[in-house]
């Protein structure tokens, strides 16, 4: 590494260079379509500020929503025109049939692009760039009555060039028909070689055997390799084959006329198309990253100014894809990263091969995708900011070359950090301290760490050391974080748990890899009681960590699912208060049109009645005007009374049970369960299963008996309850119910009974089915209690 000072755009490519970032550039090109979308991905790196990243990052989310529905632009068709395009400056110069061809596919590549878009209003943010692109439909249409798809001149460019070409097949016909003629020839049949025309030097000739060669008059043209064979053009085909070649030079001078013209064409557009690549290119790139956001779920995070990580079920995204770059079918484990919020320092401690390293990287690899503009694999509730600049201290700098040691190249790289951080830096340390003295490497990064914070920086490290694990439990700004490693495997989880150290675990792996158990019995030996205390608490503690986050894992589901049954609960009496509303309204309208027809009537009676001057009639529609008062008064419903939330109940008031339609005497209050009096029975409620009157009713008390002359009927109550009853019992009591209602001429009752196991009602209709005086029965309506209550019609008198 060069030990001169580094700004800050080589710093910036260093840590790309240690997180990998070109890796993820070759991914994201593999997804372009054309050679300058693939150019502009390879240049790829971190954009000039916030507002291009946000951008970018709506771009992409446009392309994403696009290909949930369709398979996006295309742009294969897009080629570099700009060496293409700067020859023609070069007075004199015009372009071949390829490379007009090449602009034609550039034109209806751009034109295919336009229409794909604008036939999506939802994109905003990607038709800004479409509305620069023009397809020069005039050039593009010239172009394409000129060109064919394989580079060719067509024939319909000029009537001249029509004309020349019309001209050189017929005569090529002759001059063939006049050579199979001689092939045919028995004359000639022993001096042939073969029977084929051929072609030399642009003329047609015929293969000759040498020894034969005074058979035939004209002109020789070539020979075989082996000199056994001549291609002599017959003297008689001369004059014809001398006009085919003065005819082909003539229509290549007007080939070079149309090209020349056609070239002329596109160098007045050079601008407008170099316009449309550079959009064209974009739109390829903004397409491919977002093939590849679809590829990894890549999501686009909260992006805020306070300097923090909140990195959510994130993943590291080199390890979505296999070295081919395709998508692996493994299950990647994603990891929370948390920094800067409740800390400016995050320590991850662990064993080897824990996931430490991984943790860092991705941290580092994520906030270099997000610089560049593209969406990362993480949750899309993940917070991020976008620090202005990004340190990383990762692997072994060792240089023989440049006279460097493991520690003398992490020091080089930590001076240069420490030139140039400042509040809005995030510096990646990877085993902090190592290479020297692990005293004094943990001292001399503690140092500049103490230095970072007050600056403001933002420093995430992983270690094995201790001293730097109990600095973190000193500072309330330093937070440590352990990486889970499940012991019994020897596998790391990859999660991150935080407010603990880690365990290096040392001594379990050396175990798992089979090194003797004295040898390892001897090395606990030399760690002090205190050393080793230290370690088996971490261990316990971290396993009761994993404990904790399980069980607090499986009460968040719990309370997901609970929440989830709260709602549906909430719609199904949204549903039901909908359908009772749409009752109610059409139960009014009924109501509104009976009193129209009510009114009819008593407006023609009237009409009659003063058209009528005997008596008699006129007491007849005051009868039938009476008769209609009746009907109307039966049809009218009585207005329910006003019903509220309870509030200071007192024993005494009357509460209605709108369950079970029915009022009771409060006779105790307990807290929120009251007590009533119902008919005689006593039920224990709670104070949200009843309602109040307004205005409140409070019960009469009965006044002391006495003895009269004659014997009145009490008030009958057209409704029985039966609820909480036996059946034994219940059923005399329905016998007497029902001999009432015949005396006092009820034609319509009610029992309530309940459903529970519906043993009760299913006794109730048997016995009703077998009453002389009942004529039907059948369950209320669902506002009226449903089947807990069984409506009786009673026979009349």
């Amino acid at each position: 590494m060069n030990s001169a000072r580094l700004d800050n755009a080589a710093m910036m490519a260093e840590a790309e260079r240690l997180l990998e970032f070109d890796k993820i550039v070759r991914l994201l090109a593999s997804h372009t379509q054309s050679e300058p979308g693939r150019e502009l991905a390879q240049a790829l790196t971190s954009l000039d500020d916030d507002a291009a990243v946000q951008r970018s990052l709506a771009e992409i989310s446009e392309v994403v929503k696009l290909l949930l529905h369709s398979k996006g632009p295309a742009l294969g068709g897009l080629s570099d025109l700009r060496s293409t395009l700067k020859s023609l400056r070069a007075k004199g110069s015009w372009l071949d049939a390829e490379a007009l061809q090449a602009v034609l596919s550039c034109l209806e590549t751009a034109s295919a692009c336009c229409r794909y878009f604008r036939n999506h209003d939802d994109v905003p943010q990607l038709l800004t760039h479409v509305d620069r692109i023009d397809p020069l439909g005039s050039l593009a249409a010239t172009l394409r009555s000129c060109i064919d798809n394989n580079g060719e001149i067509l024939d319909s460019s000029s009537n001249d060039l029509a004309a020349i070409r019309n001209e050189i097949r017929t005569l090529r016909n002759r001059v063939r028909q006049q050579l199979e003629q001689m092939l045919s020839s028995d004359q000639l049949a022993e001096a042939l070689q073969d029977r084929i025309i051929t072609e030399r030097n642009g003329r047609y000739v015929l293969p000759i055997k040498a020894n034969f060669k005074g058979k035939v008059k004209g002109f020789v043209h070539d020979s075989s390799a082996s000199g056994q064979t001549l291609f002599i053009e017959p003297a008689r085909t001369l004059e014809k084959n001398n006009r085919l070649q003065a005819l082909r030079r003539e229509e290549q001078q007007e080939v070079v006329r149309i090209l020349q013209e056609l070239s002329g064409l596109v160098a007045e557009e050079r601008e407008q198309l170099l316009v449309n690549q550079e959009v064209l290119a974009h739109l390829d790139l903004r397409s491919a990253a977002g093939r590849f956001s679809k590829s990894y779920n890549g999501q686009v995070p909260h992006l805020v100014d306070e300097p923090l990580l909140d990195l959510r079920q994130a993943k590291h995204p080199l390890l979505l894809f296999d070295p081919a770059g395709e998508p692996v079918q493994d299950q990647i484990i994603p990891i929370d990263l948390r920094l800067g919020e409740n800390g400016k320092v995050l320590v991850v401690s662990g064993p080897n091969t824990g996931g430490k390293t991984v943790a860092l990287k991705t941290a580092g690899l994520l906030l270099l995708m997000l610089k560049a503009g593209l969406h990362i694999p993480c949750h899309p509730d993940s917070r991020v900011h976008l620090f202005g600049r990004l340190f990383a201290d990762i692997g072994d700098e060792q240089s023989i070359e440049a006279h460097l040691s493991t520690f003398s190249g992490h020091l080089v790289r930590l001076r240069h950090i420490l030139d140039q951080a400042d509040g809005d830096s995030l510096i990646l340390f990877d085993e902090a301290g190592t290479g020297t003295d692990p005293g004094e490497g943990a001292a001399l990064i503690i140092a500049a760490i103490d230095d970072l914070r007050e600056r403001g920086s933002r420093v995430l490290l992983t270690t094995h050391l201790n001293l730097l694990k109990g600095y973190a439990q000193l500072h309330d700004d330093v937070e440590n974080a352990a990486v889970e490693f499940d012991r019994q495997t020897l596998r790391p989880t990859y999660r991150l748990h935080y407010g603990i150290p880690g365990e290096s675990g040392a001594f379990t792996i050396a175990r798992h890899f089979g090194l003797p158990d004295d040898i390892l019995q001897r090395a606990e030996s030399y760690l002090g009681r205190g050393e080793q205390e230290g370690r088996e608490l971490i261990g316990r503690l971290n396993d009761l960590v994993k404990t904790l986050d399980a069980e607090r894992a499986e009460a968040a589901q719990q309370l997901a699912t609970a929440r989830s049954e709260r709602n549906k609960r909430k719609q199904l009496l949204n549903e039901i208060e909908q359908q009772r509303t749409k009752l109610l309204d059409k139960s009014l309208r009924k109501g509104e049109q009976l009193v129209r027809e009510a009114e009819r009537e008593v407006k023609a009676l009237l009409a009659k009645a003063g058209r009528s001057e005997r008596l008699p009639e006129q007491a007849e529609v005051v009868a039938a005007i009476k008769d209609v008062g009746k009907k109307l008064e039966q049809k009218k419903v009585a207005p329910a009374p006003r019903l509220k939330a309870l509030k200071d109940v007192k024993p005494g008031e009357v509460l209605h049970v709108p369950n079970l339609k029915v009022d009771g005497e409060v006779t105790q209050v307990s807290g929120s369960r009251i007590e009533l009096d119902v008919q005689g029975k006593k039920l224990r409620l709670d104070a949200g299963q009843l309602e109040q009157y307004e205005p409140r009713r409070y019960a009469t008390r009965k006044k002391r008996a006495t003895i009269k002359k004659s014997v009145s009927r009490e008030r009958f109550e057209p409704r029985l309850l039966l609820v909480g009853k036996r059946v034994d019992a219940a059923l005399p009591e329905l016998e007497r119910f029902l001999d009432d209602a015949l005396l006092h001429g009820v034609d319509e009752v009610e029992v309530v009974h309940g459903s529970g196991e519906g043993i009760l009602r299913k006794a109730v209709r048997e016995s009703l089915a077998r009453h002389g005086s009942v004529v039907a029965f059948h369950a209320a309506g669902p506002n009226q209690g449903g089947d807990n209550v069984t409506v009786i019609e009673m026979r009349a008198k």
